[in-house]
């Protein structure tokens, strides 16, 4: 058993709490909210963000930052991934040498490009940094579903430490140290997800989705290889599984914001109508910027960010996507 804090009050933060708690850990959660706080520790909910399910009594809530860096060296972080860099300049004092940091972010920091282990070592220093990534829904995942999720980190050693921290009956837990695929293919599947979305708002039925995902794979594939990592990380957890979850539930911010785009045709509309952080939309644009300084042709994911920068309507977008030449089939050619 050991003591672990999770920075971050929100659906996914409070879901990781109770996923750790369950693994048998002493949980502490630090929230900005003090209302959130507040009623995690008197009736261990947080209804806000996830209705009426009850986390676990250990599970204890803070809003004092030093508190809930006291308590442990395993920190677990679950906040907006554009807000990382801010929150880590914020906080940096506070860290130690033997803090072991987890990110639970998926996304690419648009104004440097950088995947989120490379912002938390760049601001921190720190060389034990670790990422826990895969098809998780908070919705069901805090239902106690059947999960399976993967640890990555720069040594074995590491991500089979930081492993034992989350797994648990219900949540499955692989390692690798394939840090830079599995994060990859955590980020590029939000902007695949936004492009199914996008067609089933448009009406566009199975066979259209089943053709944006597994090309939308094969670009996440071809990414992971371009910058040397393993291709195969695309067809794991990290990759199709998070692929698959995302695209095929109406749970997924993603899908959700898509379809809302692809029915009205308007980013404004859609943003005032998914009231959520929507990661693809953020990143959307940085990873293509990602792609083209490797060279690497991402034509679904190039829709998706034309799209959200307003210079194509997803119908122009779409005629452009099926137009383009096809040549044979490769997992990462």
């Amino acid at each position: 058993m050991q003591k672990v804090s999770v920075l971050g009050a929100g659906a996914w933060g409070s879901t990781m709490a109770q996923v750790l708690c369950d693994a048998g850990n002493e949980v502490l959660i630090w929230g900005r909210d003090s209302n959130v706080v507040s009623e995690i520790n008197s009736t261990h909910t947080n209804t806000k963000y996830l209705d009426t399910n009850v986390l676990p009594s250990q599970v204890r809530a803070t809003t004092d930052i030093n508190e809930v860096f006291a308590y442990s060296h395993y920190l677990i972080l679950a906040i907006p991934a554009q807000t990382l860099r801010e929150k880590l300049i914020e906080w940096k004092p506070l860290f130690k040498s033997e803090s072991t940091i987890v990110s639970t972010l998926k996304g690419i920091e648009t104004s440097t490009l950088l995947r989120m282990t490379e912002v938390i070592e760049e601001v921190t220093g720190s060389k034990r940094i670790a990422l826990i990534t895969g098809p998780n829904l908070a919705n069901e995942l805090i239902l106690r579903q059947p999960a399976g999720a993967v640890v990555a980190a720069h040594s074995q050693a590491l991500a089979e430490e930081v492993r034992t921290l989350f797994r648990n009956p219900y949540y499955r837990v692989y390692t690798s140290v394939d840090v830079l695929g599995c994060e990859l293919s955590g980020a590029i599947k939000s902007v695949i997800a936004l492009a199914v979305g996008i067609s089933i708002g448009m009406e566009f039925g199975e066979n259209t989705q089943a053709m944006l995902i597994t090309r939308g794979l094969n670009e996440v594939a071809r990414l992971c290889a371009a910058h040397g990592a393993d291709p195969l990380s695309a067809a794991g957890l990290a990759g199709m599984g998070d692929l698959v979850a995302s695209c095929g539930s109406a749970l997924s911010r993603n899908r959700t914001f898509g379809e809302v785009l692809g029915r009205s045709g308007s980013m404004d509309y859609a943003r005032e109508h998914v009231a959520k952080t929507v990661e693809g939309v953020a990143s959307s644009n940085a990873i293509l910027e990602i792609a083209h300084r490797v060279g690497v042709e991402v034509p679904v994911i190039e829709a998706v960010a034309e799209i959200v920068s307003g210079n194509l309507t997803p119908v122009a977008a779409l005629e452009r996507l099926m137009s383009i030449t096809t040549a044979s089939e490769n997992f990462i050619k």
